[in-house]
């Protein structure tokens, strides 16, 4: 499993479509992700700043990702969530996302029941 963190910048004048539309995610974006092998996808907001976290549990992590570029759903969702957010200078696997580096990771102990 392959845990990716993101951010990106949501324009202030965007926030309330942004918010609305991520209060009922299509479906058929969902089962995208569900289907390229992303599990427990998040989207955490701060004042301006979004930040994404998500597992990978496939084995081809950039076919996935292309895949999901190529779902015609999630093309049509891209067109109205990308014009709410804003690029960092550098950005990473979610294509105008920038990836965030891990530095630290609490393992579950032996006695987890997960």
């Amino acid at each position: 499993m392959k845990r990716i963190a993101q951010t990106i910048r949501l324009r202030p004048e965007h926030r309330e479509l942004y918010l609305q539309l991520h209060s009922a995610v299509w479906p058929g974006v969902e089962a995208a992700l569900r289907t390229a092998n992303i599990r427990n996808y998040s989207i955490f907001l701060r004042e301006d700043t979004l930040f994404a976290y998500f597992e990978y549990h496939g084995d081809d992590f950039e076919a996935d990702m292309a895949a999901i570029g190529t779902d015609a759903t999630t093309q049509a969702w891209w067109k109205l969530t990308d014009p709410c957010q804003e690029a960092w200078a550098d950005t990473g696997t979610g294509g105008t996302w920038s990836d965030l580096t891990e530095i630290w990771h609490l393992h579950p102990s032996e006695g987890d029941a997960r």
